[in-house]
């Protein structure tokens, strides 16, 4: 039987207590907890209930303080943020209704109104998925070139945010990313493997925890 994905706010504290530990000025990159006011705001405009998982994320940080490649993926947006992405993935898709569409019976559209863009960079975010249906609060991903997709992402931002804290805790991977410690003892993102980023070398970031 499997065990129970823990809570989004267990998962921050474990990344938060590896941040601290390991790379703390990473760790001082991450904003404070959102604006409870400024949550319920972005919700009216975007007619859309945040998943409590994401409501809990806020509350622990809201997102960070400036751009930083501290999570695989993309970085985590700040409540403002993930309103500005929505309405602009919004107001581009109005001027073109087609990108609202499926491009086929399994293929996702472009955008949908209620993909809530958790994280973002360069126009491609991680998204949560709220239509209804068995498979809410599912993330995957929208490219700004191409169709949503959902094939290689997680069934929920709880399940996500436990993977990252695994690979910290534990050491491994969170699907084709690695954590790293740059020379300048930051936390990185990379593909498996690598050994360098800009000509400074990469190291593995230590596991808080031994088999």
């Amino acid at each position: 039987m499997s065990l129970p994905v823990p809570t989004v706010r267990e998962s921050w504290a474990r990344i938060d207590a590896w941040l601290v530990a390991h790379a703390p000025g990473s760790f001082a990159l991450l904003a404070p907890p959102a604006d409870p006011e400024q949550i319920e705001a972005a919700q009216k405009e975007m007619v859309l209930r945040f998943p409590p998982e994401l409501i809990q994320s806020l509350a622990c940080h809201d997102g960070l303080r400036a751009w930083a490649n501290m999570f695989p993926g993309k970085p985590p947006l700040s409540t403002g943020a993930i309103l500005n992405h929505w309405r602009m993935c919004m107001e581009i898709a109005e001027d073109n209704p087609d990108l609202f569409e499926p491009i086929t019976e399994d293929v996702e559209p472009w955008w949908h109104p209620q993909w809530i863009p958790w994280a973002e960079s360069d126009g491609d975010s991680q998204i949560i998925d709220m239509r209804d249906g068995p498979h809410q609060g599912r993330m995957g991903t929208a490219l700004h070139d191409d169709s949503g997709s959902f094939e290689d992402g997680w069934p929920s931002l709880a399940a996500y945010l436990n993977d990252v804290a695994e690979a910290l805790d534990e050491g491994g991977a969170v699907g084709p990313w690695a954590p790293f410690l740059t020379s300048d003892g930051e936390l990185w993102w990379d593909f498996s493997g690598e050994t360098e980023l800009d000509g400074e070398p990469l190291v593995p970031a230590p596991a808080s925890k031994t088999a």
